[in-house]
Formats: C-alpha cells, structure tokens, sequence
C-alpha cells in the first residue's frame, strides 16, 4: 500500500462519519444553510430590492423572491461583470464560470470565496467517501486523469473567467499534482480531436488508475487508445480501478464501456457537478441515486415539472418532497444565485437519506403533440429494448417528425451503433413499445393514429463527432441532448444517416 493509500483511510472514515451526521439530519442542516444565506446577502443590492431584512422563514422567502432563470437574473449578473461590488452576494466574485447557454449565449455564473469550497471539497468527499465504503483507496498511488476543458483563464473587470473544469483544475491539492494527467501544455490546447490525442500520447504507457470526464469524451479516449494498440483498456492500465463520470446518463453507454474496457465492469462513482454548484455524488456501492449535499452554502426548492410552466406553480423546500416525482431544481447559493432554475429536473428514489437521480432537462423534451416525453424515459426505454441484443450504442437523440412526406408524424431517433441490432424491426418495435409502457400520452397517440411509431436513423461513424465539431461544441462539458422539440438537432444530423 501507498503512502497516500495509506493516509486516506483514516481521514475517508472521518469524511464518511459527517455525511452520515447532517444527511441524517437534512431540515436542520437545510435550515441552517438557508439562515446563513439570507444573512450574508441582507446588505447587498439584491437583498436590499428583495427585503431580505424580512426574511424570517422560507414563506417569507417565496414571497419575496421569484424563481428566475439567466435571462431574468442577468441584470444583476451584468452589473457584477462591471466590477460592481455587494451586488448579488457580498463583495465581488472571486471568478466567473463561463458556460453556453441555448437562449442567453455566453453565461457568467459567479463563483465566490464562500462558494469555492463546494466545488472542491464535494468532490473530494465523493472519492474519500468511496474509499470508506469500498476499501479501493490504490487509485491514489497511480496517475490521476480528468477529461476537461482548457485550465486557461481570461479575465472580466480584473475577475479570473474560464470553464468550471478550468477553474477547478488550479484547485487541485498538491499532493495529488504529481500524479495528475495530462500536462498543462496538452490540457490548454483548444481542438479537442487534437486535446484528446495528445493525451492518449501521454498517457498510453503511464500507470493510470482513476479516470474522469463525460462518458462520450471517455470513450473516444478510450477508442483512440485501442486504435492505436489493439489492446482493451484493462490491457493498456492493468491498474485501472475507479471511473468518475457525471452530468449524463452512464447506462446508455455501459455495454460499449464494457467491450472497451474488457471483462468485467471497473468501480464507477457518479457525481452531479454544475457550474451553479456541485450538487450531489453516489455515496453507496451499487445504489441507485446519489446523495443531495445539504450542508455546504446551497439552499435546495423543487417544482413539480408538470406544473413548471403554470402561471403559479407549487413550489416547495426538501422536507415536502415525494418519491417518483420529477422537479425541476431550483438553488439559491453563496454565490449570490438566488431562487435560480438551474435547467435540470430530478426525481427522489430516498428520503431517508435524500437521494436523486437526475432525469433530464426542462427544456430538452419531445412534445409536439402533447405528450412529454422526457430524457428518463427515452433512455430506460432503450437500455430495455437493448436486453438481450448484442447492441453497442455511441449515442443518439430524438426529435419529432410533424411533416413527413407521407403517412403520420413519428418519432425521430438518431442513433449512431458500433454493433448493429441484429434485427432493426425488432429492436425499432421494442424501443417504442418500452416508450408507451413509460408514457401513457405517447401511447394514446400511438392508439389514436395520430402518431405511427417511431422511426430509427442509423449515423453513419462518428457523426456526433462530426455534428457536434460543426457546432463548435466539440469536447470538455458539452454534451447531445437526449430529446428536443424542434428540428436544429435532427436537420443536422440527416447528412450523416448511413445508406446500410
């Protein structure tokens, strides 16, 4: 055993003891968070226009402040960005988080001093965590890798700028420095086909046993290395023993990890990072659902998202709740986010301790016709009808199809295969018969003829490389949205359908 094998133990049992304290105590610890937040922010501008010195309960606090998104926050982003101080939150930023935004374009989310933290101290109790749960603590005696954008930064009004993943990549601890891949100079380089080859130059004959990043980004690294030596993951990094993934679905690419990698699956521990905060981590081996982190400066609501789009939707804190329903997720931090729809939606599968799985975006849905159906459910629906099937998929997204040339409306999915089904029909009528079993709206349009069933696109060999390059969205935290209720996605995929 390392010495840094070693030392971890002790301090994963002492982590690993306070997230069972204030997990099991999630109001209180709620509570305290919300206190300290609306405390901290009373002298602000914003506190100021939104009465926080009357704030004496979360009541208080809906009354008071509205749910925004960017755009209706982005007058008091705008006068940070200026170099205004005491705006949002006390002070001024100590960077901003430089994120794509469908609607606003470029977005500035603050991040503070007293927000810093989560960031960097969450994601190191998910791993110290793991270590105690699991007893894996060799990861730490090889090379450490994590798949992201450029550590690069700008600055606005004299405030450091640049990519979560950048702005988090000069918190590293020292310790670990020396086992962290790639170099500096390889992790700054702009195109990413470029990034990830030089990488695989790097690391290819280098002792690597955590690896980190998006599933589809690992994976074209993972490819690459294979391309070059015939050899499966495991072959290449016998030491391989920990991979750390979060902002998508895994299970959509699990069976192409699986070949990749060769034999049995390695550890994986799944996190909920967002440039707005770092917002939960898988805490059990196997579970299903990752622990809500409520202690450290974010204050948590939810509205169901069956009624996100009402003139007064319900609107409540953690303790109300309930397993099964998806919410769209709402924040106020100590970053000076206040009441903030994030995008996402989320569905409890614990109250005891607060565990969630993410279920997709509440702008990335297929409803053309009434029937919303979600990124849940597009993706249990295919890891279904993939059951059985010596089927491996690179991705894939849907979309509708209102006009079709001839016949009903329909479905659209574009996915791109390594392995093929071996009988499409098949694989087509059990993906869609998955789908109506999960949404009861898509199957009274199927049984009213008012939709046929869905239509698979094979894309040709990566496609949503190609696709995602034209889009300048190639590489670091962009990810394909599942679904959408238009055709940008779709149109511009179509060159790439394959002719087999």
């Amino acid at each position: 055993m390392g010495l840094l094998s070693a030392l971890s133990k002790p301090l994963a049992k002492s982590i690993s003891g306070s997230i069972k304290r204030w997990s099991s105590r999630p109001f209180e610890t709620q509570q305290k968070v919300f206190k300290g937040l609306i405390d901290g922010a009373r002298k602000t501008a914003f506190g100021k226009d939104h009465h926080f010195n009357e704030i004496l309960n979360y009541e208080d606090f809906k009354k008071n402040v509205p749910v925004r998104d960017y755009e209706a926050l982005r007058p008091y982003i705008d006068r940070v960005t200026k170099g205004e101080k005491n705006v949002l939150w006390k002070g001024i930023p100590i960077y901003f988080c430089k994120t794509s935004g469908t609607t606003s374009g470029t977005k500035y989310i603050p991040i503070s001093k007293e927000s810093i933290p989560n960031h960097i101290r969450s994601a190191k109790n998910a791993l110290l965590n793991y270590i105690h749960e699991t007893g894996n603590s060799g990861f730490l005696n090889g090379k450490l890798i994590f798949l992201s954008g450029s550590p690069e930064l700008t600055k606005i009004s004299n405030i450091p700028l640049g990519r979560l993943s950048g702005i988090v990549n000069h918190h590293v601890p020292q310790y670990l420095r020396k086992n962290q891949m790639p170099t500096y100079e390889t992790n700054v380089i702009d195109d990413w086909e470029t990034k990830v080859r030089k990488i695989a130059d790097e690391t290819i004959t280098e002792k690597m046993t955590l690896i980190s990043g998006i599933p589809s980004w690992v994976q074209m690294y993972f490819e690459i290395l294979q391309e070059r030596t015939g050899k499966t993951i495991r072959e290449i990094f016998t030491d391989f023993s920990l991979f750390v993934y979060g902002g998508v679905n895994f299970e959509p690419y699990r069976s192409r990890f699986q070949k990749l990698i060769g034999g049995k699956d390695i550890d994986s521990l799944e996190t909920f990072p967002a440039s707005e905060g770092f917002i939960a981590f898988q805490d059990k081996f196997p579970s299903q659902g990752l622990l809500l982190i409520l202690n450290d400066g974010i204050f948590y609501e939810f509205i169901p998202t069956d009624e996100f789009y009402n003139e007064n939707p319900t609107r409540i804190s953690l303790k109300d709740v309930k397993i099964g329903v998806n919410y769209a997720l709402i924040m106020s931090t100590n970053a000076g986010l206040w009441a903030y729809n994030i995008g996402d939606t989320v569905k409890f599968v614990s109250t005891d301790p607060y565990r969630l799985v993410v279920t997709g975006r509440i702008k990335h849905f297929t409803s053309a016709f009434g029937e919303h159906v979600i990124a849940e459910e597009v993706e249990l629906a295919l890891k279904e009808a993939s059951l059985g099937e010596n089927v491996e998929i690179i991705e894939f997204t849907v979309a509708p199809q209102v006009d079709p040339p001839t016949g009903l409306p329909y479905h659209e999915w574009f996915i791109e295969f390594n392995a093929k089904p071996a009988d499409p029909e098949r694989f087509r009528q059990k993906i869609d018969k998955a789908l109506q079993a999960k949404n009861i709206y898509y199957k009274d349009l199927i049984a009213g003829n008012v939709l046929q069933p869905l239509i698979i696109r094979s894309l040709e060999k990566d496609a949503f490389v190609k696709y995602m390059k034209s889009q300048g969205k190639l590489g670091g935290q962009n990810k394909v949205p599942r679904l959408s209720n238009d055709r940008k996605i779709a149109d511009g995929l179509m060159p790439f359908v394959s002719g087999s």
